[in-house]
């Protein structure tokens, strides 16, 4: 394993942090954010959202959705983000075949992880975003190496 941290200072340095992000990301397809409620991790997502090349108008939060199809302007690749935070229960992530995501080799950004953490796959990057005292903030990823 392998633990990186990028500094984020402030919303404007999103874009940088971002571009540190996709850096880190290697091969890797799966990674799960965690973070209390207002870390930033949609806004940080929105932010990779447009450096994975998908299109300003169209990130926003899959809150009432679950989970977000994108497509890369750039790559064409799929990126899906789901956010977990209405998820009633693990057989309703089942259901609607979050594990074939998984599968898919597309990136996976996942917000409240820990509502399926039972069949999360062993690779899936941890991504730690914390509220500084100072209002900033620090993510800590682990990549499995």
């Amino acid at each position: 394993m392998a633990t990186h941290k990028i500094e984020i200072p402030s919303v404007e340095a999103l874009p940088q942090a971002a571009q540190k992000f996709l850096e880190i990301m290697d091969s890797n397809t799966i990674f799960a954010f965690n973070g209390q409620m207002g870390a930033g991790k949609t806004t940080f997502i929105m932010a990779l959202l447009r450096a994975l090349g998908v299109e300003d108008d169209l990130a926003g939060s899959p809150s009432f959705a679950l989970i977000n199809e994108y497509r890369s302007d750039t790559t064409a690749e799929l990126v899906y983000h789901f956010d977990l935070y209405r998820l009633e229960s693990l057989e309703e992530a089942l259901e609607i075949g979050v594990e074939d995501y998984f599968d898919s080799g597309a990136v996976c950004l996942i917000e409240w992880p820990d509502r399926i953490a039972d069949i999360l796959p062993l690779d899936t990057v941890t991504v730690d975003l914390t509220v500084n005292p100072d209002q900033t903030r620090t993510m800590t990823i682990v990549t499995p190496e």
